[in-house]
């Protein structure tokens, strides 16, 4: 485990600056709708949830294959969208075929949550050995303001009932994935006037959880909240000392595309730009 922390440019910040990373935009479903998120295919915008098209299994292997000819020194392969990978099959098929032939590489998956206690046993046999949970609350009265629904066994839960349930839902999930020892990264949205005095109850449950590191990324704005501002340098940089007292920061997230491919603190671009 120290080894895949320590390579890790997501969760170490020295490995942040060395190695490289791939994002497989394999997973277009979304389960839920956050008032943040907005995701686009295009080739321009610098956010998560964007890519310049969704691949099949088979094109996102290739394109990884392509990836790993060229100079640039891979170590890790994610699937992080553009909607919710737990959400699509073609995110355990992608991941499945590179364990077969890539078991070199450290497998990620970045995720809302929802589903994690219901893909656990496939998170393990498909040999995933990284989570990040995306959590921007753990209080549904601030969650509702946050999430418009979620959709859980075909039914759709609206404001509170929705934040409840993934809540619930989510604190399950990364419970399951302590035990059984896969390190897991909590993404935090910072949004200004909706979660700012409640993040230091995110870490404070992070920590009880058993998270390894938290991100606590500046809200892009977008979708809903296109209207609101962005929290300024000196107020991430307030929250961040304030909860590392409680648990692990990692501060220097680029909050990259869904189609990331390169090393984040240096020589960065997309999947199809940069390394097709």
């Amino acid at each position: 485990m120290q080894s895949i922390l320590k390579d890790h440019p997501c969760f170490n910040a020295l490995a942040h600056f060395r190695w490289a990373r791939v994002h497989l935009p394999v997973a277009p479903r979304c389960n839920i709708k956050c008032n943040f998120c907005e995701r686009a295919i295009n080739s321009t915008e610098k956010r998560p949830g964007c890519a310049e098209k969704v691949l099949s299994s088979d094109e996102a292997i290739k394109g990884l294959e392509q990836a790993l000819k060229r100079d640039v020194p891979i170590k890790v392969v994610a699937v992080a969208g553009p909607g919710e990978p737990l959400f699509n099959d073609e995110t355990f098929e992608v991941m499945m075929e590179i364990k077969k032939r890539f078991p070199h590489l450290i497998r990620c998956i970045a995720t809302n949550g929802t589903l994690l206690l219901d893909k656990i046993d496939l998170l393990i046999k498909t040999g995933i050995d990284t989570v990040t949970v995306s959590m921007c609350a753990v209080d549904a009265n601030i969650g509702k303001k946050i999430y418009e629904y979620v959709s859980f066994n075909g039914r759709r839960y609206a404001r509170e009932k929705g934040a409840a349930l993934l809540i619930k839902r989510q604190i399950q999930g990364i419970k399951e994935l302590v035990k059984n020892k896969i390190p897991v990264k909590v993404n935090t949205v910072f949004i200004p006037g909706i979660n700012s005095a409640h993040i230091i109850d995110v870490a404070s449950l992070c920590k009880d959880l058993g998270v390894y590191i938290m991100n606590i990324m500046p809200l892009i704005p977008a979708g809903r909240f296109k209207k609101l501002k962005a929290p300024s340098k000196d107020e991430l940089d307030h929250i961040r000392d304030v909860c590392s007292s409680y648990i692990r920061q990692f501060r220097i997230c680029k909050q990259c595309r869904a189609d990331a491919c390169g090393i984040p603190g240096g020589e960065d671009g997309t999947l199809g730009s940069a390394c097709i």
